[in-house]
């Protein structure tokens, strides 16, 4: 088992560090407290490769594994977790547009998509269907050569601000459950479509978070992905990478937060002396480095396992978004402690920092749902020893 990265993988990293000091670094905390979406900076950062890294080639993507992935995500996410957060969306999106759309609508929107020059956003969860996905109620009608879609989708990132929603919708009656669902590629300005107020958010500032209805939506017929009710599968799909894409935000959030924090306790004086000479602060951050680089090795053996379609993969990526999440915002809130007042302070990264990971342990399924999945694993008949 080799823990090195390549040199391939270490100059995307190296190269993603840049761009997120030259691009994200100077305008971040601006962005937040704003509430700007930016759409130019995340143009830039699809001019590198990094809005469609592992969809298709096909489709204009760079077709790279999960893994190399990840590290592309953390470094930004040292930096802008929420903007970073967008970004996997957002190639999340448009993997699933690549991977099964028509070749017409994938001529058309993918290149557009993987350049950043059109962004996506991700349209699952519903006012009543949260951790219960397949409950969702949108439904999607076939009319002559036409798809009807009505409903509301709730929670959806970018809403109003993007170009194209990856949609998850209903065709079959409602006893057909999972199997009865459809996912569909639906241009944002399709007439029918309509979105609710921007929500005002504890973090994940830097991108819009609305509801959207619609109201008669039609596309046509070819704007179905896959084939009709392989919709959840396509979702749960999106959802084991979309796991690990959101534990890489919550290690690339610590990285940045334990990085401050290593520089503070040189700069801080109390009493006479460098608060890092002070053995409980140095017991704190060794905890807090231990925690993280767990927890990077644990998202790094989960997309492994996906990369490899392990059979077990499923359970590795909520394993690894469960312990991620849960750690990356613990390191955030004890580099804020040890910032003492100042952590508190918007004048340090360090309060943005904590507010847009904490969200990390909500969202792609509650780690209270990333325990039912991985328990429900552990105790089937014919489980693979997952702890061994």
């Amino acid at each position: 088992m080799d823990f090195e990265l390549s040199d391939d993988q270490r100059a995307f990293a190296d190269t993603a560090r840049q761009f997120a000091q030259a691009e994200l670094a100077p305008h971040a905390a601006r962005w937040d407290a704003e509430g700007i979406f930016p759409r130019e900076a995340i143009a830039k950062a699809g001019e590198l490769g990094f809005c469609g890294l592992y969809a298709p080639e096909n489709a204009g993507g760079l077709g790279l594994p999960r893994l190399d992935a990840t590290l592309v995500f953390e470094e930004m996410a040292a930096v802008d977790p929420s903007t970073t957060a967008f970004i996997t969306i957002h190639n999340m999106a448009t993997w699933m547009l690549g991977t099964w759309a028509t070749p017409a609508v994938r001529e058309h929107w993918g290149q557009l998509l993987t350049r950043g020059e059109k962004l996506a956003s991700y349209c699952l969860t519903e006012p009543g269907a949260g951790s219960d996905a397949a409950s969702l109620k949108t439904r999607a009608e076939a009319v002559g050569h036409e798809w009807v879609i009505d409903g509301s989708k709730a929670f959806i990132s970018g809403a109003g601000s993007t170009d194209m929603l990856v949609l998850m919708a209903r065709t079959g009656d409602a006893q057909s459950g999972s199997g009865g669902i459809s996912a569909f590629a639906v241009p944002a300005d399709t007439p029918g479509i309509s979105y609710g107020k921007r929500e005002h958010k504890m973090g994940w500032n830097s991108q819009p978070t609305r509801t959207i209805s619609f109201d008669k939506v039609r596309i046509p017929a070819d704007h179905l992905l896959g084939c009709e009710g392989e919709g959840f599968k396509i979702a749960m799909k999106g959802l084991d990478g979309g796991r690990i894409n959101i534990a890489t935000c919550s290690v690339g959030a610590a990285q940045g937060a334990l990085t401050h924090a290593q520089r503070y306790l040189h700069e801080r004086r109390q009493f006479g002396k460098p608060i890092a000479s002070f053995q409980a602060l140095q017991f704190k951050l060794a905890d807090m480095a231990t925690e993280l680089v767990a927890a990077r090795q644990m998202v790094r053996l989960a997309a492994s396992k996906l990369d490899a379609g392990a059979r077990d993969a499923s359970t590795y990526c909520a394993m690894a978004k469960r312990f991620a999440t849960d750690a990356g915002f613990a390191v955030c809130n004890e580099a804020l402690q040890l910032h003492g007042g100042y952590g508190y302070l918007n004048d340090f990264p360090l309060e943005r920092l904590v507010r847009d990971a904490r969200v990390h342990q909500i969202l792609e399924g509650t780690n209270e749902i990333m325990r039912v999945i991985i328990a429900r694993r552990m105790l089937e008949g014919d489980a693979p020893e997952v702890i061994r």
